[in-house]
């Protein structure tokens, strides 16, 4: 669906929830704690809401399909997926890396 392709590229981060799931808050609580800047679009609050659940659940092949992570415009995965690059340390390194095009983006997503 092009509303989440346009979403999802936004900002460096974006992250699609929906607002009573606790795996949601979890990876929404982590980005923040690292100082990321992250776009967040609760779908259950979206009058096109239903639409993009589908869309996410049809790229990520599972139900249901938030919370799902874009890092610069580009889908990540869900929980299991970034709390495993997390602990790791690969995700840190992720942001920090992340470039647009020329522009170096990594300061607009997490304060280094």
């Amino acid at each position: 669906m092009e509303r989440v392709t346009r979403l999802s590229s936004e900002k460096a981060v974006v992250i699609f929830t929906v607002s009573n799931c606790p795996m949601s808050h979890s990876v929404t609580s982590l980005f923040s704690s690292l100082g990321v800047g992250a776009a967040v679009h609760e779908l259950d609050k979206d009058p096109r809401g239903r639409d993009m659940e589908r869309d996410l659940a049809r790229r990520l092949g599972r139900t249901p399909p938030v919370p799902a992570v874009f890092i610069g415009g580009k889908l990540v995965g869900s929980t299991d997926r970034i709390m495993s690059l997390h602990l790791s340390g690969k995700l840190v390194v992720m942001l920090k890396a992340l470039t647009m095009g020329s522009r170096l983006v990594a300061a607009g997503a997490m304060w280094l």
